[in-house]
């Protein structure tokens, strides 16, 4: 069975992100008052202008005095290729439970680019691609499916002769698919968005950090407006004198 004609359903609430993976937001602990209420904890107080708390917030952003900005939390579950997944779990400051391919049998699902993804090595960037499709983009995609849909059934073959599933597995490439829950707090999922929505981040992982920042901003919107301001240098307007919180 070609790994292109497969079916596959997402959970309800989950981003589709390429042709089988997926990012959802299944929960939230705290939010921008949360972060206000730790920053003021001295006062005993909060409050009620949300000017005042948007620019707490900033002041807070700005200065790096981050340990408020860890009083809130998001949990994700997510299914990327592992070649993905690997430079996702660089950011150690998570707590993650992963996709067991030693208990369950990995499935027969694969990353496989499209053809205008399918770039030159850029020749500054060494961990970087050109932006510009090569000339025989088209017979290395179908090169790769067939690598990747061979390296499936010898690995299929393998477990119907018994071979352990942690042995087994050892043939598929970085190209196949694993998930997890993925836990956060706010301070490190910023980092995290700073260096994974960057230009110069591989594509295939700025979609899932693109996607995340969208999730989470009902949630922290004045948090993220000084993210937006501070790191992405973008003019994000404060909340107006009138506004309550």
């Amino acid at each position: 069975m070609s790994i292109r004609n497969i079916a596959t359903e997402i959970p309800e609430g989950a981003t589709r992100i390429h042709e089988f993976g997926f990012i959802r937001l299944i929960d939230v602990m705290g939010d921008d008052s949360a972060i206000v209420e730790a920053a003021r904890v001295s006062y005993g107080k909060g409050t009620t202008k949300l000017r005042e708390d948007a620019k707490l917030l900033d002041y807070l952003f700005r200065n790096e005095h981050t340990g408020p900005f860890e009083m809130a939390e998001f949990k994700f579950h997510a299914k990327m290729p592992i070649f993905i997944a690997r430079q996702w779990i660089r950011h150690r400051t998570a707590s993650v439970n992963e996709y067991s391919g030693r208990y369950s049998e990995m499935k027969n699902h694969f990353y496989v680019p499209e053809e205008s993804r399918i770039q030159g090595q850029d020749t500054k960037n060494k961990q970087g691609s050109d932006g510009v499709t090569v000339v025989d983009a088209q017979n290395i995609q179908d090169s790769m499916m067939a690598h990747m849909e061979t390296s499936y059934r010898l690995y299929s073959s393998y477990i119907e002769q018994g071979v352990a599933k942690e042995l087994a597995r050892i043939v598929l490439p970085l190209a196949v698919y694993t998930e997890w829950y993925w836990k956060i707090d706010l301070k490190n999922l910023m980092h995290f968005l700073k260096l994974r929505m960057d230009s110069h981040a591989q594509p295939e992982i700025q979609a899932y950090a693109n996607v995340m920042f969208k999730m989470i901003e009902p949630y922290v919107p004045h948090a993220l407006a000084a993210f937006r301001r501070h790191q992405l240098g973008e003019d994000v307007p404060f909340p107006s004198e009138d506004d309550v919180a």
